[in-house]
């Protein structure tokens, strides 16, 4: 008997019945709207295959229904209001296909980003917010909207719901007293000082939200679904200045005591179910969670507020355990999980969990490449271990004229990926991997107990290749002379990078970055990482949560300066994690000699022995492509990919792969 069976009931959102407890999170639609502020094919594409895979709520991304008070560069995005024709018609086409799979979707609606636009997003015109406050990210005062402007955004959201409810949504999501938007700058004091009817109390601060509800109830009829994207909890010490996980700090934004006097008015106001997530841009890394964050970590406040209110409340946060997201169901924790990022990486999340086969549903790592960092800068959602989303159509398997037997070199993500897209589209693929594993540099990376989800991938290529029935060859290094033997139609050279390393004199007690990580050599107690990169970054955090003493010497002005995370919640928080637990950082430093247990440093104030047990190297990788070079002219079909071809990160040794193997 499934043991999820539970998360397979049908809950009701107002009088909405939904088949199932899982929702698809909102994410922004960068990339999914037409020119008329409609959805494009990609955009219907994207959603329908989400309910395809078993999503019982489909909640879209973030669509304006307001573009004059703020613009925000239309149509980056859908709109219900910009054209109501065109996004009627083609809301229609969306939501005719969701439903024929028994799902259910809301239009996610916002009043509009305030204090937080992003600077790629900003229009020509001064920021907007409650009141002449510092903007998140631009060195820019706010201009105070007016009541007239207030008014028309109000109506504008029932123009939007009327419009949406008139393509089929089965109803709406109002985004949001969450994250610090713009309404939800209206009802945090530390944001809000106006003294007319929209600023003062607490009741004065939601009026904007209250306003905005009765209007589509008015419009729409009190039984169309109106929900609240919620955070009860901002983690705010002051302006861009955020919490970390365990800090003892002073809230700034909402804390809890209002969160939940605001959740109980709210309710009262009407809306039908609360969406309930914790943080906001000047936290950015608890509204989008990176890895350093744990999983489920919005469970505690998702269940207050079920002890709060008595409608549906709807948790997301690295909910993608399937049995963190049982017990959040049987525990009263929530009704309703949401899954985000998950549901990018594996779109068959649900019906994979619905037929016993969770070994097979394809992980997020919580990277944010792919999705939240190409939003932030090119406009873009997509998932870095999932080439096909948002894609779905572009990157659909091409069928095969002619099966061909491909040979593999290399079992990093780039040969898995391309041995997986080979097999599923018919050809004959057959992998070589010179160590015990799959997965390459997933596997040291993947050490440190915050990046599990990393060896979470590698096993989810192991078992998908044997699923396929991929001839794997293990602790198999294969020669220049064997390759051209092996007579096949078509080769890969995936054979990765190697450690850059330097000697600094008494090397027997210098490491690289994937020997410590490994646990192949022992640091001691005192460490010294060189490099305040990504690895080096985390390497540290690593070994001081171990209960080593460690310092990072980095020759740059900053750590993470080069190849640092695309998103500002993971970069941002990394950046933070590192004094914040105790290690220390020597910039604009160079590394000179290790002898006796002293490093030698030169600084901008001169030089500096630092005592330490041992050195480890995290400088960076060069590609390994000695082999390929070899047979370029021998081999009349071969290819080069992942690290070999050029040091990435694992989403373009993925997508690469992906684009490849797909048109081999």
């Amino acid at each position: 008997m499934n043991k999820y069976k539970k998360l397979f009931e049908s809950v009701n959102i107002g009088k909405c019945q939904v088949k199932n407890r899982f929702a698809l999170a909102p994410m922004g639609p960068l990339g999914l709207a037409d020119a008329e502020g409609g959805f494009n094919q990609r955009g219907i594409d994207y959603y329908t295959e989400r309910a395809k895979g078993g999503t019982g709520l489909i909640i879209t991304g973030v669509t304006f229904v307001d573009n004059e008070v703020e613009e925000h560069g239309m149509p980056n995005v859908p709109c219900p209001t910009h054209n109501p024709v065109q996004f009627v018609r083609t809301g229609r086409e969306l939501t005719e296909r969701i439903h024929a799979y028994n799902a259910k979707i809301f239009l996610q609606m916002s009043g509009g980003f305030g204090r937080v636009t992003i600077p790629t997003n900003l229009g020509e015109f001064p920021p907007v917010a409650p009141s002449p406050i510092q903007h998140r990210w631009l060195d820019k005062t706010c201009r105070e909207l007016t009541i007239d402007e207030i008014k028309s955004i109000i109506k504008k959201f029932g123009d939007g719901a009327f419009n949406a409810k008139r393509a089929g949504f089965d109803g709406v999501q109002i985004h949001a007293v969450h994250e610090g938007y713009l309404i939800d700058q209206f009802a945090i004091s530390l944001f809000n000082h106006r003294t007319d009817e929209y600023g003062g109390s607490l009741e004065n601060r939601l009026r904007f939200a209250r306003e905005i509800v009765e209007e589509i109830k008015e419009r729409c009829g009190e039984d169309f679904p109106v929900t609240l994207r919620y955070s009860p909890k901002s983690f705010i010490k002051d302006f861009r200045d955020g919490a970390l996980p365990g800090e003892d700090f002073i809230e700034k934004g909402r804390d809890l005591e209002e969160g939940i006097e605001a959740a109980k008015l709210l309710v009262s106001y009407g809306y039908d179910s609360l969406d309930t997530d914790v943080g906001s841009y000047d936290s950015w890394w608890w509204s989008h969670p990176p890895m350093y964050q744990k999983k489920g970590l919005y469970r505690p406040y998702a269940k207050l507020m079920k002890e709060t209110v008595d409608v549906p409340v709807i948790c997301a946060g690295r909910m993608d355990n399937p049995d963190m997201a049982l017990e959040a169901v049987e525990n009263g924790v929530c009704d309703i999980i949401s899954l985000g990022r998950p549901l990018l990486a594996d779109p068959d999340y649900v019906n994979k969990l619905r037929a016993n086969k969770s070994k097979s549903i394809r992980p997020c790592i919580s990277c944010q490449e792919g999705c939240m960092g190409r939003v932030q800068h090119y406009s873009m959602l997509n998932c870095a271990v999932n080439p096909q989303a948002c894609k779905e159509r572009d990157n659909m398997l091409t069928p095969i004229l002619k099966k061909k037997k491909v040979l593999i070199v290399g079992g990093g993500v780039a040969g898995c990926e391309a041995a997986r897209v080979l097999a599923l589209r018919g050809h004959e693929p057959v992998l070589y991997e010179k160590t015990s594993r799959l997965g390459g540099n997933l596997i040291p990376g993947g050490s440190p107990d915050f990046k599990e989800d990393d060896i979470a991938l590698a096993n989810w290529f192991a078992h998908t290749l044997e699923e396929l029935k991929v001839e794997v060859h293990l602790n198999t290094e294969i020669s220049k002379d064997e390759i051209l033997n092996y007579n096949a139609d078509t080769v890969i050279m995936a054979t990765g990078s190697i450690p850059k390393v330097f000697s600094l004199g008494d090397d027997a007690k210098v490491f690289t970055a994937a020997e410590v990580l490994l646990s192949k050599k022992d640091v001691g107690e005192t460490t010294v990482v060189v490099g305040g990169g990504l690895v080096g970054c985390e390497l540290a955090l690593d070994l001081v949560k171990k209960g080593k003493k460690v310092t990072i010497v980095e020759a740059l002005h900053k750590i993470l300066a080069l190849n640092g995370p695309l998103c500002s919640a993971n970069s941002e928080m990394l950046e933070r994690l590192i004094p914040f637990n105790g290690i220390d950082v020597k910039v604009n430093s160079k590394v000179k000699a290790y002898k006796d247990g002293l490093l030698e440093i030169e600084t901008e104030h001169g030089s500096e022995k630092l005592p330490c047990d041992s050195v480890i190297l995290s400088v960076g990788y060069k590609e390994e492509s000695s082999l390929y070079k070899e047979l370029e002219f021998e081999i009349p079909e071969i290819y080069l990919l992942g690290d070999a071809r050029k040091v990435s990160n694992i989403m373009y040794a993925i997508w690469d792969a992906y684009e490849v193997a797909n048109h081999i």
